[in-house]
């Protein structure tokens, strides 16, 4: 019998000690995202992982899709052959997507509100059984209690500057499913072959029958695809083909569409069209509208008004199809003067309502303007916590307009996200949205910097976690428990803890060989980087000036290339005693490689500048030349283990937008923008010393080709 009302509430972590074999054993269980209440006693039931063989449903219920260590379970007949009896109970006294779940010490019941329950009382089922398998143990008598503080919990997928393999999807949707996430935001531009408009289709783009393919695999697994089609503003994926160019609000740029172009909504329904024929299980239509301001071909309409018309359009359109749009709310609210107190933090309450107050009659005068039947995204990756963040959205409320909130595991941080995954906000913002009864929260993953994917995954977990449970577990509990379900329970410990560490070092490489007040994603817009936006290099006749100039840069790198080092034995550590998903270990290992490079580097240089005899100034001068081999074989290495799943190069035929936000990853159809700081060194550092020692002619050189 399932236990409903559960009188000992503790979170499934507690360790349990058993006399099994003659010999005691501790075992710890773990489950993310962390059950609403659980109760663990201390033993272990007679169900060994292995066992998990049969199931029986009383009400003839399927099986749902199951993940590995309950896949080789068989629908049986005969309950008493069966070690899982599970049903759909749509009376049971739950939210939807619920589940009770009962361990005894010879059963396993399962009783779920709906479909989506009995699958996710499976997953936690699966993550219990390899916890037990793991440590050598039988599955715990437990009892629990569950369901969503969110009801829908969506990830972005951007793949606007890079696809992955169309495996590696279908590895996401099974990793995310376990994690009880049920919706993707598909951001496609111009990843699919569109049939109406073929040439806004890359070369590589998926077929709509590869696309559809996913969205279904999704959709057994309880995650519902949608699409975004950008629309008013980050059109350049569009407006950059000669053929739209009477489409542009600004004749010279590829930024924006004219909203009163009528062809422009020709194209922009036809995209629409195809994107919502390859996500037939989407709810929604998310059109973008960002970071944009039009004027109509100087038409003397405001920015606000052309995209209010814009909207209207769009909007109209979506609930043709049946589709509800989401609409990211920035413009409205920054024509309006009202994104400030959003994003400072030092203003006090008072003042924020004082700018409310002069402000807000602005947005009302536009208030009929807004439709009804549109979602209004308040995006806010930074500062969730703000009074001002929540003054906005409690505007739309109010005004019985519709609002979700979308947070971030990924923004503008280059190789990997920052921040601590973001966690912090991540969590502000699922609880926020929890407390105002809202029904949903988007984490985004912005491909502007395109880090590999697996480096989102602690921050998709920390969405998963706050958004399905609320606020359980603190920041380094829910780290724990990523390592844990990540690495293995034995790799739970902080002792074996490497990302957090990795952060200051990869931000300090980013900007580590460019002059201050710049940034390496400024580079490839400057055509005489090498000299301006580089650092300056030693002299050979004012020896110690340049260690002296740079002292502070130099003791940076020195602390961070040890501290990569320290980082380098944990990774090893992890993979030598067996640790799961070894890829994930091996792609941070190539961000740390690659940041210990530049670091190397500099030091090298240092090396070099201190030099006083002639035989070390050699010695200095042929371990600088032998970085440009090293770093052949290093970003050789770095491709072969990124390229196992993402594909790396654009088409040859692929054209380049206009760059309006320095995005690296559309700086170049190869991978160089990944290492373009670098490759730009080395070619300043060959140039320099060349004329200062001999050169080896023969020193392995892949000279940058600069596009």
């Amino acid at each position: 019998m399932v236990i409903r009302n559960l009188k000992k509430i503790m979170l499934l972590g507690v360790g349990l000690i058993v006399l099994s074999c003659q010999q005691t054993k501790k075992a710890t269980f773990l489950i993310l995202p962390t059950p609403q209440q659980s109760t663990v006693g201390e033993q272990f039931s007679s169900i060994a992982p292995e066992n998990l063989v049969m199931a029986y449903s009383p009400t003839k219920d399927a099986l749902p899709k199951l993940f590995d260590f309950t896949k080789t379970l068989q629908e049986t007949e005969n309950e008493s052959q069966a070690q899982v009896s599970f049903q759909i109970n749509k009376g049971l006294d739950l939210p939807e997507q619920g589940y009770f779940l009962d361990i005894t010490d010879q059963r396993i019941i399962i009783e779920a509100k709906d479909d989506a329950g009995l699958f996710y009382g499976f997953v936690t089922l699966d993550q219990i059984a390899e916890d037990a398998s793991l440590q050598g143990v039988n599955l715990p008598i437990a009892q629990i209690k569950d369901y969503p503080e969110l009801s829908y919990r969506s990830i972005h997928w951007d793949v606007k500057h890079h696809l992955d393999k169309e495996t590696y999807y279908y590895d996401l949707i099974d990793n995310m499913a376990r994690q009880k996430i049920n919706g993707v935001i598909l951001e496609i531009e111009d990843k699919l072959k569109y049939q109406t408009h073929p040439e806004i289709g890359s070369a590589d783009a998926f077929s709509s029958s590869q696309w559809l393919a996913i969205s279904e695999y999704a959709m057994e697994r309880h995650i519902s695809i949608s699409p975004l089609v950008q629309g008013l503003g980050h059109a350049s994926f569009i407006l950059k083909h000669p053929t739209y160019f009477e489409l542009r609000d600004n004749p010279q740029s590829d930024w924006a569409f004219n909203p009163l172009n009528q062809k422009t909504y020709e194209v922009q329904f036809d995209l629409y069209d195809e994107a919502l024929a390859i996500t037939p299980h989407g709810k929604y239509l998310h059109v973008g509208g960002d970071e944009v301001k039009t004027t109509g071909r100087n038409s003397g309409q405001s920015a606000l008004e052309l995209q209010l018309y814009w909207l209207n359009k769009v909007a109209m359109y979506a609930q043709r199809q049946n589709r509800i749009p989401i609409f990211w709310d920035d413009m409205p609210l920054k024509e309006a003067a009202l994104m400030d107190p959003i994003y400072n933090t030092s203003i006090s309450n008072a003042e924020v309502d004082s700018i409310w107050n002069a402000n807000e009659p602005k947005l009302n005068a536009f208030l009929d303007k807004f439709p009804k039947n549109c979602i209004y995204m308040r995006w806010n990756y930074h500062t969730p916590q703000t009074y001002g963040n929540q003054k906005a959205m409690e505007w739309f409320i109010k005004n019985d307009l519709q609002v979700m909130g979308a947070t971030a595991g990924q923004t503008r941080w280059t190789l990997m996200p920052l921040r601590e995954s973001n966690i912090d906000n991540i969590k502000t913002f699922a609880i926020n949205s929890i407390k105002g009864n809202l029904s949903g929260l988007l984490l985004t993953l912005w491909d502007d910097d395109s880090p590999h994917f697996e480096l989102y995954k602690r921050g998709i977990g920390a969405f998963a976690e706050y958004t399905w449970a609320g606020d359980k577990s603190t920041k380094e509990e829910y780290k724990s428990l990523f390592r844990h379900r990540t690495f293995g329970p034995q790799w739970k410990n902080e002792n074996f803890a490497f990302i957090d560490s990795l952060e200051a070092p990869v931000g300090a490489w980013v900007n580590a060989l460019v002059v201050d007040k710049s940034h390496r994603n400024s580079l490839k817009k400057n055509n005489n980087a090498k000299e301006q936006l580089l650092i300056t290099l030693p002299n050979a006749n004012q020896k110690g000036e340049w260690a002296e100039r740079y002292a502070a840069r130099l003791s940076n790198a020195k602390k961070h290339y040890e501290q990569t080092s320290t980082n380098a034995k944990k990774m090893e550590m992890l993979i030598e005693g067996g640790a799961k998903n070894e890829f994930m270990i091996e792609v941070y290992q190539q961000v740390l490689k690659l940041t210990h490079f530049s670091f190397e580097t500099l030091l090298l240089l240092e090396q070099y500048d201190k030099s006083t005899s002639e035989k070390e100034v050699q010695e200095a001068m042929e371990n600088i030349m032998k970085q440009r081999t090293k770093f052949n074989l290093l970003r050789n290495e770095l491709e072969t283990v990124y390229g196992q799943t993402r594909i790396l190069n654009k088409p040859e035929n692929y054209i380049l937008d206009q760059d309006h936000h320095r995005h690296p990853a559309n700086q170049t159809i190869n991978f160089d923008w990944q290492f373009y700081s670098e490759l730009l060194f080395l070619d300043k550092i060959e140039e320099h010393f060349k004329n200062q020692s001999p050169f080896n002619e023969g020193q392995s050189k892949t000279k940058l080709e600069l596009q």
